[in-house]
């Protein structure tokens, strides 16, 4: 098999060297220091003072100079409860900052399982497309090998098979972005168990069971088998 870094890009070595998560730009400390209104709230974790502030007139989708939403503050900051209430207040969840991020892809990167699971409670969709890789939230946690967000996502509906625009599902992404250790296996588990396809190729036409057999990954080959044999 041909080099892969050759085969993908520019775009896929932005990826394997972590491009979903260095997208991403989170509110620096200045940033955090200077909000004002809903985003400090937000960055606060003050579901108190977001409440008061929305029912005084604050708009819940202003934003910062990187496109943030007080909602995406919240999510980089890992404060549930507050972006419940930003939500509860007229936060739209489907608006993205100037990276193309939503909140749930940012805690899905972040590998937040508590934040992700308050923002699905309350709405929050985990079907977007997202990043510049024109992805979803499960494409993210999939790489990163963010096994229990991958489960939560699938239970709420995320796009199994989404193909992203370096041709990849989340599939084949936890096997050639993966390490091949325990969190990735777990991983093609849970997509493979929520129904998955592992027959979908990338754009050379390699599978995920290939590619996980060229690197020898020994339980994530044996996992894709047995669902080829279905």
């Amino acid at each position: 098999m041909a080099n892969p870094l050759a085969l993908i890009g520019l775009f896929g070595i932005l990826a394997l060297s972590g491009g979903a998560a260095s997208a991403q730009t989170p509110p620096t400390r200045a940033e955090l220091a200077a909000y004002r209104g809903l985003h400090a709230a937000a960055a606060q974790g003050s579901a108190d003072d977001i409440q008061r502030l929305a029912e005084m007139g604050a708009d819940p989708n202003t934003r910062d100079s990187n496109g943030r939403t007080p909602l995406h503050v919240a999510a980089f900051q890992g404060h549930g409860s507050s972006a419940q209430a930003l939500i509860t207040a007229g936060a739209d969840s489907a608006l993205l900052d100037n990276q193309r991020y939503d909140a749930v892809t940012i805690v899905a990167v972040r590998d937040d399982l508590p934040t992700l699971k308050a923002l699905l409670a309350v709405g929050a969709s985990a079907k977007l497309i997202t990043s510049i890789y024109d992805g979803t939230a499960l494409i993210a946690a999939a790489h990163l090998g963010h096994d229990g967000v991958v489960r939560e996502l699938a239970r709420a509906g995320a796009p199994l098979d989404h193909i992203n625009n370096l041709g990849w599902t989340a599939l084949i992404e936890a096997v050639i972005l993966g390490d091949g250790g325990p969190r990735h296996t777990e991983t093609v588990r849970a997509l493979v168990e929520a129904g998955a396809n592992p027959g979908i190729p990338d754009p050379n036409g390699v599978t995920s069971l290939q590619h996980a057999k060229s690197r020898n990954y020994r339980t994530i080959t044996s996992i894709l088998r047995q669902v080829q044999r279905r």
